[in-house]
Protein backbone atom coordinates (compact mmCIF):
# COMPACT_ATOMS: atom_id res chain seq x y z
CA UNK A 1 0.00 0.00 0.00
CA UNK A 2 2.88 2.13 0.94
CA UNK A 3 4.32 2.00 -2.60
CA UNK A 4 0.53 2.17 -4.10
CA UNK A 5 0.14 6.03 -2.43
CA UNK A 6 3.55 7.20 -2.98
CA UNK A 7 3.13 6.01 -7.08
CA UNK A 8 -0.05 7.61 -7.25
CA UNK A 9 1.04 10.82 -5.84
CA UNK A 10 4.16 10.75 -8.04
CA UNK A 11 1.96 10.15 -10.96
CA UNK A 12 -0.29 13.04 -10.68
CA UNK A 13 1.51 16.39 -11.87
CA UNK A 14 -0.89 18.83 -10.32
CA UNK A 15 -0.64 16.76 -6.52
CA UNK A 16 3.46 16.93 -6.87
CA UNK A 17 3.32 20.30 -8.10
CA UNK A 18 0.65 21.57 -5.09
CA UNK A 19 3.66 19.55 -2.63
CA UNK A 20 6.74 21.62 -4.36
CA UNK A 21 4.90 24.93 -4.02
CA UNK A 22 4.07 23.61 0.39
CA UNK A 23 7.79 22.85 0.35
CA UNK A 24 9.31 25.96 -0.97
CA UNK A 25 7.40 27.15 2.11
CA UNK A 26 10.54 25.82 4.05
CA UNK A 27 8.06 24.96 7.34
CA UNK A 28 9.03 23.27 10.10
CA UNK A 29 7.69 19.48 9.92
CA UNK A 30 5.51 20.40 7.34
CA UNK A 31 2.68 18.05 5.23
CA UNK A 32 -0.65 18.08 3.49
CA UNK A 33 -3.37 16.00 4.73
CA UNK A 34 -6.87 15.05 4.85
CA UNK A 35 -8.55 15.45 1.87
CA UNK A 36 -5.68 15.87 -0.19
CA UNK A 37 -4.72 12.44 0.29
CA UNK A 38 -8.15 10.59 1.20
CA UNK A 39 -9.54 11.71 -2.09
CA UNK A 40 -6.79 10.54 -4.31
CA UNK A 41 -6.97 6.76 -2.93
CA UNK A 42 -10.81 7.00 -2.93
CA UNK A 43 -10.99 8.31 -6.35
CA UNK A 44 -8.83 5.73 -8.08
CA UNK A 45 -10.45 3.06 -6.12
CA UNK A 46 -13.68 3.96 -7.46
CA UNK A 47 -12.35 5.23 -11.06
CA UNK A 48 -13.09 8.50 -11.04
CA UNK A 49 -11.29 11.64 -11.88
CA UNK A 50 -10.59 14.36 -9.17
CA UNK A 51 -13.04 15.16 -6.63
CA UNK A 52 -13.09 18.38 -5.70
CA UNK A 53 -11.30 19.63 -2.57
CA UNK A 54 -13.13 21.69 -0.05
CA UNK A 55 -10.06 22.56 1.11
CA UNK A 56 -6.23 21.90 1.42
CA UNK A 57 -5.13 21.31 4.87
CA UNK A 58 -1.27 22.51 5.20
CA UNK A 59 -0.29 21.69 8.92
CA UNK A 60 3.59 21.86 10.65
CA UNK A 61 4.79 22.23 13.91
CA UNK A 62 6.77 25.42 15.01
CA UNK A 63 6.28 26.43 18.74
CA UNK A 64 8.53 29.58 17.93
CA UNK A 65 5.56 30.87 16.14
CA UNK A 66 2.38 29.98 16.82
CA UNK A 67 0.05 32.50 16.38
CA UNK A 68 -3.17 32.01 13.99
CA UNK A 69 -2.13 35.61 11.69
CA UNK A 70 1.02 33.73 11.05
CA UNK A 71 -1.07 30.85 9.35
CA UNK A 72 -2.77 33.50 7.76
CA UNK A 73 0.18 34.84 6.04
CA UNK A 74 1.34 31.78 4.50
CA UNK A 75 -2.48 30.88 3.37
CA UNK A 76 -1.75 34.49 1.61
CA UNK A 77 1.26 33.51 0.27
CA UNK A 78 -0.14 30.16 -1.32
CA UNK A 79 -3.01 32.25 -2.70
CA UNK A 80 -0.15 33.90 -4.81
CA UNK A 81 0.75 30.55 -6.42
CA UNK A 82 -3.09 28.80 -6.28
CA UNK A 83 -5.80 31.61 -6.02
CA UNK A 84 -8.30 29.27 -6.83
CA UNK A 85 -7.89 26.64 -4.04
CA UNK A 86 -9.00 27.56 -0.46
CA UNK A 87 -6.36 26.93 1.43
CA UNK A 88 -6.02 26.26 5.31
CA UNK A 89 -3.29 26.45 7.31
CA UNK A 90 -2.79 25.48 10.77
CA UNK A 91 0.32 24.99 12.95
CA UNK A 92 -0.61 22.12 15.24
CA UNK A 93 1.69 23.23 18.27
CA UNK A 94 -1.34 24.97 19.47
CA UNK A 95 -4.18 23.13 18.18
CA UNK A 96 -4.38 21.03 21.07
CA UNK A 97 -5.72 24.03 22.82
CA UNK A 98 -8.46 23.56 20.19
CA UNK A 99 -8.88 20.14 20.91
CA UNK A 100 -8.60 19.93 24.77
CA UNK A 101 -5.45 17.95 24.93
CA UNK A 102 -2.34 18.00 26.36
CA UNK A 103 0.33 19.39 23.74
CA UNK A 104 1.25 17.91 20.92
CA UNK A 105 5.23 16.77 20.41
CA UNK A 106 4.57 16.91 16.32
CA UNK A 107 2.05 16.57 13.03
CA UNK A 108 2.50 12.82 13.70
CA UNK A 109 1.15 12.66 17.24
CA UNK A 110 -1.47 15.99 16.03
CA UNK A 111 -3.70 13.90 13.18
CA UNK A 112 -3.83 10.94 15.35
CA UNK A 113 -6.61 13.00 16.86
CA UNK A 114 -7.96 13.58 13.25
CA UNK A 115 -12.02 12.10 13.33
CA UNK A 116 -11.29 8.96 11.13
CA UNK A 117 -8.33 6.48 10.74
CA UNK A 118 -8.68 7.14 6.63
CA UNK A 119 -8.37 10.71 7.09
CA UNK A 120 -5.52 10.87 9.77
CA UNK A 121 -2.66 10.84 6.77
CA UNK A 122 -0.38 13.57 5.56
CA UNK A 123 2.03 13.66 3.06
CA UNK A 124 5.07 16.24 1.67
CA UNK A 125 7.86 15.90 -0.82
CA UNK A 126 11.02 15.92 0.96
CA UNK A 127 14.34 17.76 -0.54
CA UNK A 128 15.44 14.87 -2.71
CA UNK A 129 11.74 15.00 -4.52
CA UNK A 130 10.30 11.54 -3.12
CA UNK A 131 7.18 11.79 -0.96
CA UNK A 132 6.98 10.86 2.31
CA UNK A 133 4.36 9.92 4.61
CA UNK A 134 2.33 10.17 7.68
CA UNK A 135 -0.24 7.50 9.06
CA UNK A 136 -0.83 6.88 13.07
CA UNK A 137 -3.36 4.41 12.06
CA UNK A 138 -1.80 2.99 8.94
CA UNK A 139 -2.79 2.97 4.90
CA UNK A 140 -5.04 -0.25 5.31
CA UNK A 141 -8.39 1.31 6.06
CA UNK A 142 -7.91 4.26 3.85
CA UNK A 143 -7.00 1.53 0.66
CA UNK A 144 -9.71 -1.10 2.11
CA UNK A 145 -12.26 2.00 1.90
CA UNK A 146 -13.15 1.47 5.41
CA UNK A 147 -14.22 5.14 7.29
CA UNK A 148 -14.07 4.36 11.26
CA UNK A 149 -13.29 7.02 13.72
CA UNK A 150 -9.58 7.49 15.51
CA UNK A 151 -9.54 5.57 19.09
CA UNK A 152 -11.16 8.31 21.66
CA UNK A 153 -12.98 10.67 19.39
CA UNK A 154 -15.95 12.11 20.85
CA UNK A 155 -18.72 9.43 18.60
CA UNK A 156 -21.18 12.12 18.32
CA UNK A 157 -18.96 14.53 16.41
CA UNK A 158 -17.91 12.00 14.30
CA UNK A 159 -21.42 11.05 13.21
CA UNK A 160 -22.20 14.01 12.73
CA UNK A 161 -19.64 14.52 10.66
CA UNK A 162 -20.22 11.89 8.72
CA UNK A 163 -23.64 12.75 8.16
CA UNK A 164 -22.80 16.26 6.93
CA UNK A 165 -19.69 14.99 4.25
CA UNK A 166 -21.90 12.87 2.29
CA UNK A 167 -19.37 10.57 1.20
CA UNK A 168 -21.06 7.45 0.44
CA UNK A 169 -22.73 9.60 -2.15
CA UNK A 170 -19.41 10.24 -3.49
CA UNK A 171 -18.02 7.39 -3.02
CA UNK A 172 -20.29 4.51 -3.13
CA UNK A 173 -17.59 1.36 -2.01
CA UNK A 174 -17.47 2.67 0.97
CA UNK A 175 -18.30 1.11 4.46
CA UNK A 176 -18.68 3.60 7.17
CA UNK A 177 -18.73 2.63 10.57
CA UNK A 178 -20.39 4.88 13.29
CA UNK A 179 -19.10 3.56 16.54
CA UNK A 180 -15.30 1.94 17.46
CA UNK A 181 -14.81 -1.45 16.05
Amino acid sequence: MENKLIEMIENDVWMTDVLKVVRSLNLNDCWIGAGFVRNKVWDEKHGKERTELNDIDIIYFDKSNSAKAYDLQIENKLKNFYPNLNWSVKNQSRMHIRNGHKPYANCNEAISFWPETATSIAVRLNSKNKIEYLAPYGLEDLFNLLVLPTPGFDLTTYNTRIEKKQWKEKWNKLEIKTSYV
